[in-house]
């Protein structure tokens, strides 16, 4: 991917945040190590035509028969998973016990037990169905030990009472499984197991069971809910360069956002911490560089506003000079009114003009980072083809690494931006709108089907051709400003 350009980046709606990801972005969360208890309904097959058959030849009919087919059975486990799709199991079984009563003429009975328990090696694979549940079936080999106990009455005697015997045998089941969080979920599953019993008998016996799986090195954070795709409206065309030297691979940029009182220029103290993640960027990546932008609403004349903005921008610098930052690596830039985000004929779309927005240059990778934002940008400068919003097969290891962060950070949600050039074809405004909402959406789906996103997490937002990053009068620029960027958000 040529990402010489991400971080030409836009302000315009107020993107709040900071690119300071941990380093769990490249956890592996489908692999580790996990145990559980389940317990459930056992359930034997009694021959009883074969019981029949042996007391006849004893010289015994019977008469009538009572099976004791169920019990309570459990398992101890513990296993592996490799990756998604793939774990293996092992652990201890106790199916219960179970018997029957057989009466006889001449008058008598015959009484049989047997008792089952073993250990068990498994291969598992397993299907995601979403994030959060799964269906898997398991196959694999067990160890198991059948005592039996016989006892006779009246015409009925026994020559061996006490019975055993181990073998190994087959098993096999399916199940699902709902994660409740990263470190506990709930398993249900149907399992058969192949016996041998002490008096040449084989059989199956199943069992039904819940359990609980606990999985080690996890967190009990659930995954948020996010909001449904939507359009957004055309906002100004905003521009903002930050240079960075283009050899290099960049990928993690930040944005800032804060805002100020009324024909202020000091920074409140809320605000304060915002520069504080600023200052722990920039301090740890010394290469990067920022611009700072100031703006105002429309109260005031357009020239007081402008010298309002640059003062409000130069306080910045100022403060963040103060705190360490080379003022070479800061510059300061007023636009006054002429820049808005929101309608300056209401308070809160004032509100929302007064502000700094600090684009920050981008940095090669992301850990050690100490502070949790409230927003993560990754500009990826995904590029498309003219009036195209198929996602290109080259994308898929950035795309991964979207996938890995989500997964690592469980309550993190992300908006998927989608933008075009001059719009489908000429077609105007509308159907440039349309396209960029296809190209956000199809990464998003990208996702959901590839990587198991969950779909609640991710939106798709599109802005058609109203965030050009260059000129569409050459068609390098028209390929810049066919991309998308995909913005990370932290619970507050």
């Amino acid at each position: 991917m040529n990402m010489k350009r991400v971080a030409k980046t836009v302000g315009a709606l107020g993107l709040v945040g900071f690119a300071a990801m941990t380093s769990q972005f490249a956890v592996a969360l489908d692999s580790g190590w996990y145990g559980g208890l389940s317990i459930g309904q056992s359930k034997a097959k009694i021959d009883d035509a074969r019981i029949t058959a042996n007391l006849l030849g004893a010289g015994l009919t019977t008469t009538s028969m009572t099976d004791d087919k169920h019990d309570t059975g459990f398992k101890l486990l513990g296993g592996y998973k490799f990756n998604r799709n793939f774990a293996l199991e092992g652990g201890y079984f106790n199916l219960g016990q179970f018997g029957f009563t057989s009466t006889t003429n001449p008058a008598g009975t015959l009484t049989g037990k047997i008792k089952v328990q073993g250990v068990n090696f498994d291969a598992v694979g397993i299907l995601p169905i979403t994030e959060q549940f799964s269906a898997f079936g398991r196959i694999g080999a067990q160890y198991a030990q059948a005592k039996d106990s016989f006892s006779g009455t009246g015409a009925v005697t026994v020559a061996d009472p006490s019975p055993s015997k181990s073998a190994f045998n087959y098993k096999a089941g399916v199940g699902v499984q709902y994660d409740f969080t990263r470190s506990l979920g709930l398993r249900g599953e149907w399992e058969r197991y192949r016996i041998d019993d002490a008096v040449g008998n084989r059989g199956d016996i199943d069992m039904l069971s819940v359990g609980l799986i606990v999985r080690f090195g996890g967190d009990d954070k659930p995954a948020p809910q996010a909001a449904a795709p939507r359009v957004v409206e055309a906002a100004p065309v905003v521009l903002v360069v930050v240079p960075i030297p283009p050899a290099r691979t960049q990928q993690y940029c930040s944005i800032l956002d804060i805002q100020f009182e009324i024909n202020k220029d000091d920074i409140q103290r809320e605000e304060q911490e915002k520069l504080s993640v600023v200052e722990i960027f920039m301090k740890k990546y010394p290469e990067t560089t920022a611009v700072i932008e100031g703006h105002t609403d429309e109260v005031g004349t357009t020239a007081d506003n402008m010298q309002l903005s640059q003062r409000r921008a130069e306080s910045v610098v100022s403060y963040l000079a103060g705190r360490g930052i080379a003022r070479s690596r800061l510059r300061a830039v007023g636009y006054g009114e002429t820049r808005p985000v929101a309608d300056n004929r209401t308070e809160i779309g004032r509100r929302l003009n007064r502000r700094i927005d600090a684009v920050i240059a981008c940095a090669t990778d992301i850990e050690g980072l100490p502070v949790a934002p409230a927003r993560v940008t990754m500009a990826m400068e995904m590029e498309f083809d003219t009036n195209q919003a198929d996602v290109r097969p080259q994308y898929r290891d950035e795309l991964r690494k979207v996938a890995n962060f989500m997964k690592a950070n469980p309550r993190v949600t992300a908006t998927v931006e989608g933008h075009t050039s001059n719009g489908a074809a000429g077609a105007g405004p509308e159907a440039a709108m349309q396209l960029s909402l296809r190209r956000a959406q199809n990464v998003v789906n990208y996702l959901v089907t590839n990587f198991d996103i969950a779909r609640s997490r991710l939106s798709a937002q599109g802005f058609g051709a109203t965030r050009r990053f260059a000129y569409n009068t050459s068609s390098e620029g028209q390929q810049e400003n066919r991309r998308v960027n995909i913005i990370f958000e932290f619970p507050k």
